[in-house]
């Protein structure tokens, strides 16, 4: 760490301004998104121009509307509680060695095809296919597109999007799709009955501009980026979950205990709740994050911070959140795994709150600037329900054993900390 002081880290794309202290957080959180820009960061990052089938999105969030940023945080997490009960079911039969990150990263994509697209989308194998390929696709374009010089990245861009099929398959799948649900809203409009919809085709459509609808194409693009930062999330926080729930094994009983009683039932109900489920995932989360920095933003305009540190147009301003989630100042015994440091001592029974330590002072949460989307990002309360459901499943119905637990388990890219897809787990059903 610097100790609070910002620094900068100088990158094939960019420069790279990284600020620690929760003042120059805050900083960059209020900075308007006409100056520091998620949106703009987003879009160096993924490439959609190459990656999502043409689709070239503003610099800054709110200049076509703020659909994603509604449907996920707010429409999309109301209609969990209908969701939830259709996502619990068996992941698998028999006692075998599973590649655990393939596994969780298919049942991520069938989960997520029902929540985003319907059933009818979730049940078609071919799109869910290429629903799973186009989540690598993007990665590996989008990274190669990034350490182009920006002189040749067009052409090579459009060669390499040009051999890229999953994306074309995707949006060829729901194009259709789109375009029968604007024709339904038109009829809507005009007073006529039309089939109700409960996905995020339809929440995307409700919270469109209203003097200036999205077309269907604008539509599926804006499903393409969602669908990719959802599953590529969503995976790998819960296999790293999964991996911690086979090393710290004493954790078990309280989680199913936890998830056998009247609680998980409110929790369906509504897509909040489960507080030591909620903690392990975060302490999971804490030791091995996604992502090594956070607070993206790209400088559209000039900015300086209050200790006088500059950002020209086009360096990125970010934060280290995983030396700030490893830091003994914020977590005593950082490197200590303790799923339940986010818990509160008072929901264990005595007996079982004796086995483990509660160090964390209060209040006992992940680093964040403000309860708002700047830091965190939209979605999160139903990505938080979605690992919860998964993660439930995996408990109450099996027992798990890591292995080669002694095995690196994930390889780094850049800031990115991603599973290894050769770790297995095994999964033995508690019925048998």
């Amino acid at each position: 760490m610097s100790d609070g002081q910002p620094y900068e880290v100088f990158a094939p794309d960019s420069r790279y301004l990284f600020v620690s202290s929760p003042k120059h957080i805050k900083e960059l959180d209020s900075a308007p998104d006409t100056v520091l820009s998620l949106q703009a960061a987003s879009k160096q990052m993924l490439q959609p121009r190459y990656t999502m089938h043409g689709f070239n999105w503003f610099d800054r969030r709110g200049t076509e509307g703020v659909g994603f940023v509604r449907a996920l945080r707010t429409m999309l997490t109301n209609n969990l509680p209908q969701l939830l009960p259709d996502l619990g079911h068996p992941l698998v039969s028999g006692k075998r060695h599973s590649p655990v990150y393939p596994m969780i990263v298919k049942l991520t994509v069938l989960t997520n095809a029902f929540s985003f697209f319907g059933k009818d989308l979730a049940k078609n194998e071919e799109f869910l296919k290429y629903a799973l390929a186009y989540i690598e696709d993007t990665i590996v374009c989008a990274e190669i597109m990034r350490v182009l010089p920006s002189f040749i990245a067009p052409a090579i861009g459009s060669i390499i999007a040009s051999r890229l099929q999953s994306h074309k398959v995707i949006f060829n799948a729901l194009l259709p799709v789109a375009e029968e649900r604007c024709r339904q809203r038109d009829l809507a409009l005009a007073g006529q009955a039309v089939p109700q919809h409960a996905d995020c085709i339809q929440w995307i459509m409700q919270t469109s501009p209203k003097d200036n609808p999205w077309t269907p194409k604008r539509i599926v693009h804006e499903l393409m980026a969602i669908w990719f930062g959802s599953v590529h999330a969503l995976s790998t926080t819960i296999t790293f979950a999964i991996q911690d729930l086979c090393m710290h094994s004493d954790y078990v009983e309280p989680l199913r205990k936890e998830l056998e009683g009247a609680q998980y039932t409110e929790f369906e109900k509504t897509s909040r709740g489960l507080p030591l489920l909620d903690s392990f995932i975060r302490e999971s989360a804490r030791l091995t994050p996604v992502e090594s920095q956070s607070t993206r933003r790209c400088a559209l305009q000039p900015f300086t911070l209050s200790d006088g540190s500059k950002l020209n147009v086009g360096d990125w301003a970010c934060t280290p959140v995983r030396a700030i989630m490893q830091d003994p100042r914020h977590y005593p015994s950082p490197l200590d795994f303790n799923g339940f440091r986010f818990a509160d001592p008072a929901i264990l029974d005595p007996e079982t709150s004796s086995k483990f330590r509660f160090p964390q002072p209060s209040p006992s949460r992940l680093i964040d600037a403000n309860e708002t989307y700047h830091v965190w990002g939209p979605g999160r309360y139903y990505a938080a329900a979605v690992m919860k459901v998964i993660l439930a499943q995996i408990i109450v119905n099996y027992d798990c054993d890591l292995v080669h637990s002694d095995d690196s388990r994930w390889i780094t890219w850049r800031s990115s900390m991603i599973p290894k897809g050769s770790t297995k787990v095994v999964f033995i059903p508690r019925n048998q």
